[in-house]
């Protein structure tokens, strides 16, 4: 499934808001609109934030949560239309890679490691079985 813009996600965020509002009679809370929208909570943070800065909502911190309040929902319309380049998910597939790279080395350092302590105790098997020949024979 595709992300939808932030442009898309900014209406579906606000209308989330009012929606929950109209419902409960409360502002809502940051966590209430993801849960509608089927959001994460870092994408309803990007896009709330992001309201906030054009002024079209505005976050209040209660200690109940972070509570949504529209304010000029035409500012919307400020924000570009569609997307720059996801830098985020660039960068999340970048960790991952990074990650993997990571987890292989280890694998190999461990398959090496394990090589190496079997050629230490075939050495060492060795040995023994040479100084038992020794002591028999001898």
């Amino acid at each position: 499934m595709t992300h939808p813009s932030l442009y898309a996600s900014a209406h579906l965020f606000v209308a989330a808001a009012r929606v929950l509002l109209h419902q409960h009679k409360t502002p809502p809370t940051l966590e209430d609109i993801c849960r509608l929208l089927g959001f994460s909570g870092e994408q309803g943070g990007i896009v709330g934030r992001r309201l906030a800065a054009v002024g079209a909502i505005e976050m209040v911190d209660s200690p109940y949560g972070m509570r949504i309040f529209v304010r000029e929902h035409l500012r919307i319309e400020e924000l570009p239309k569609e997307d720059l380049p996801d830098r985020l998910s660039e960068e999340v597939q970048r960790f991952q890679s990074a990650q993997k790279e990571r987890a292989s080395k280890v694998e190999s350092m461990r398959a090496e490691q394990k090589k190496k302590k079997q050629d230490l105790f075939a050495e060492m098997e060795k040995k023994l079985k040479a100084e038992i020949e020794k002591k028999t024979s001898g």
